[in-house]
């Protein structure tokens, strides 16, 4: 039953699929005959078609290749966008390919430059339309108690409980929790969260028998783990999906979690830096792309600045200062200087600087203004470029107080798995100077648990937009 409702769910996705990929190929050439001719636009004509029948099944492979058919109720949009941007691109130049092989003709035609650019664009964005949409749909039809998949959950502690309140909490999965299965052997527990307990672990292979459902989700408590093979050998006679939670503290993985394969051995990785792969490669084009052109604006407010500096002291217009960033590794920071010259030396000879108060006497004035509006940082534009920072990312940390709070707050040093950055998600919430390192420190991991292109883009609008005044810069 499971296996021909998935056929009908990827016959379905495939069709709506075909008939979007048209309207994007579509879409592509009638843009660039549009550029070309102010004419007639020839739609269909037997050159068109076969390009049509040449890279629709194209990118419906790609597609199926990149994972896009596989029913995953509990993934995020955002993955789904992203395997639906490769699938675009690696389709893309396949159909290239495919129209020089096949059809040279109209490869070489007038409009075949712009169409050939305009292709990517116009089917990612018909793409993300149609299956953002697909996804409202499913999450209404869900929501309504239609197209439900029916979980056991194995395990009635609180790993157990934690699960089914969670599914309960997203109902737009569709995954609706059916009963439990006691991790004990044997229990005389009847109910879990207004649910039936079917009985324990010795009765698991009758209960499936007599009760079967759609999955599985095996969610034992770390004291009886090594009943895990066992638990996998009795379920490996249904066919049911299987899915494992496993009990291990927050705390100790809040960044991602990632499963992978190697020769047939699952590995699990559960503090991997979301930005490796295609993640940095897109964030370090943000932060060239928006890193230039903010350098080129603030480019005259900077000379001001550096001049007003100079003339006030006659003292070193930069400061600089050595700092962690992704990695714990130490690079040096820019900024203007705000204080007096030497002010920054190290105090009481431990070889740390004394922290800044408000109303500081060794600020100057007009270092007094470049605090308050956090014009200050501008030079650290150049941080970005050499690669030393990040646009967006946790506040770059002094090393000697970096050492300090590795050993007195758990996670710290998970901030190190991306780049410091100019500005950050706990910022633009109002975390800045003397306010809890604790809320900082959660609105940090907050970040890289979530770091997306568009999440970054969305800080860097928070910051334009709620300006770089802030009463506890000083």
């Amino acid at each position: 039953m499971l296996k021909e409702r998935h056929r009908v769910f990827v016959s379905l996705l495939s069709a709506i699929d075909t008939i979007v990929l048209v309207a994007g190929f579509t879409l592509a050439h009638v843009m660039a005959q549009k550029m070309v001719s102010s004419g007639d636009v020839v739609m269909f004509s037997r050159q068109s078609v076969l390009a049509l029948a040449a890279g629709v099944p194209i990118l419906l492979a790609c597609m199926a290749a990149f994972g896009l058919y596989r029913p995953r109720r509990d993934r995020s949009f955002d993955s789904e966008l992203l395997d639906t941007g490769k699938a675009v691109l690696v389709g893309w130049g396949l159909t290239i390919l495919a129209w020089n092989l096949v059809l040279p003709a109209y490869a070489k035609a007038d409009t075949a430059t712009l169409e050939i650019i305009a292709l990517p664009l116009c089917l990612m964005a018909c793409l993300t339309v149609h299956r953002y949409s697909f996804r409202l749909v499913l999450r209404t039809f869900r929501e309504h108690g239609w197209n439900r998949r029916h979980m056991a959950i194995i395990g009635t502690g609180r790993l157990g409980q934690i699960a089914c309140h969670t599914f309960l909490r997203n109902s737009w999965t569709g995954i609706n929790c059916a009963y439990f299965i006691s991790h004990h052997d044997t229990t005389r527990r009847e109910k879990c969260l207004e649910r039936p307990v079917r009985g324990g672990l010795d009765a698991l292979e009758s209960v499936l028998e007599q009760r079967p459902v759609d999955g599985v989700i095996i969610a034992l408590p770390q004291s009886r783990s090594h009943l895990l093979p066992s638990v996998l050998m009795k379920l490996s006679r249904f066919p049911v999906e299987v899915r494992i939670i496993p009990d291990v503290s927050p705390r100790y993985m809040p960044i991602n979690l990632a499963i992978s394969e190697l020769e047939g051995m699952p590995v699990l990785s559960v503090r991997q830096s979301p930005l490796s792969g295609y993640g940095a490669v897109a964030k370090r084009l943000v932060d060239l792309g928006i890193g230039f052109a903010a350098l080129i604006i603030f480019a005259p407010l900077m000379l001001l600045i550096a001049a007003l500096v100079k003339l006030e002291d006659g003292g070193p217009v930069l400061f600089r200062q050595d700092r962690a960033s992704m990695g714990g590794r130490p690079f040096g920071i820019y900024k203007f200087r705000t204080m007096q010259p030497g002010a920054d030396e190290p105090v009481n000879g431990r070889g740390t600087q004394e922290w800044t108060r408000r109303d500081d006497a060794r600020i100057t004035r007009i270092g007094a203004w470049l605090r308050h509006t956090s014009l200050d940082e501008l030079p650290q534009l150049f941080n970005v470029i050499r690669g030393d920072m990040s646009l967006v990312g946790p506040r770059p940390e002094r090393l000697d107080l970096l050492e300090h709070f590795r050993e007195d707050w758990r996670g710290y040093m998970l901030r190190q798995n991306v780049k410091a950055g100019m500005t950050g998600w706990a910022q633009v919430n109002g975390l800045r100077g003397n306010t809890s390192l604790r809320k900082r420190l959660q609105y940090d991991l907050y970040y890289i648990r979530n770091w997306s292109v568009l999440f970054d883009l969305r800080i860097l609008w928070l910051t334009v937009l709620r300006g770089f005044r802030h009463p506890n810069a000083h």
